[in-house]
């Protein structure tokens, strides 16, 4: 399935936008320091590997937007889109050097997209212009400090029954997401790491848990 299909079919599809402060937008990045040098890209790997892997596959109807904000240069956005993704592997080191590679080309216009590898497509822009892209999905900001995501009566069904409503997901790295936008949601009190946050959600939708919309 291609990505112009993914949009245009009324499916399901679970999006990630995952914002990363520090991590770098262009250059050579350091695959023997992605937590330091490279602004802190283990972690935003993680939240993509969360999202579109599940133990023997991969989730097609899942797209992920890591924005890149560190510099130097402008802000950088990769989206990987499962239905089209080949060669992405469950280690960190493996998609790491995915990202190298796209972050060494040159930098392309705001709203333009550039398919680098099948599936994974570079772009300019900020989380803004994201979910303009978006404006299609019900759209929550993960926010320990907010109402709980599921309603308070809701219970795991004994059958799974995945929601068949698109939404997106709003998160950041190690830093605070500074944004009011999207619907805030909990997922507990305390604050979890992006990638445990992610599997939770798709547990959640995986199930058909009601949610609090």
């Amino acid at each position: 399935m291609h990505y112009g299909q993914l949009l245009n079919e009324a499916i399901e599809v679970r999006r990630f936008a995952i914002v990363g402060h520090r991590a770098m937008s262009k250059g050579k990045l350091p695959l023997n320091d992605l937590a330091g040098g490279a602004g802190r890209m283990d972690v935003l790997i993680r939240a993509v590997m969360s999202s579109l892997l599940t133990s023997h596959g991969l989730r097609e109807n899942v797209e992920v937007v890591l924005h890149l904000q560190g510099g130097p240069g402008p802000h950088r956005r990769l989206k990987f889109v499962g239905s089209e993704l080949r060669g992405f592997h469950a280690e960190e080191r493996s998609v790491a050097g995915l990202i190298a590679k796209v972050i060494r080309e040159p930098l392309p216009a705001i709203g333009h997209w550039i398919e680098r590898t099948p599936g994974l497509y570079d772009g300019g822009g900020s989380l803004s212009h994201t979910l303009m892209e978006w404006k299609d999905s019900a759209t929550v900001r993960l926010d320990a400090d907010a109402e709980r995501l599921w309603n308070e009566n809701s219970t795991v069904p004994m059958q799974s029954t995945p929601t068949e409503d698109s939404i997106a997901f709003l998160l950041s790295d190690d830093q605070p997401l500074d944004t009011d936008q999207g619907i805030p949601r909990s997922l507990g009190s305390t604050w979890l790491q992006g990638h445990h946050a992610i599997a939770i959600c798709h547990f959640l939708l995986d199930e058909g848990v009601e949610l609090n919309l």
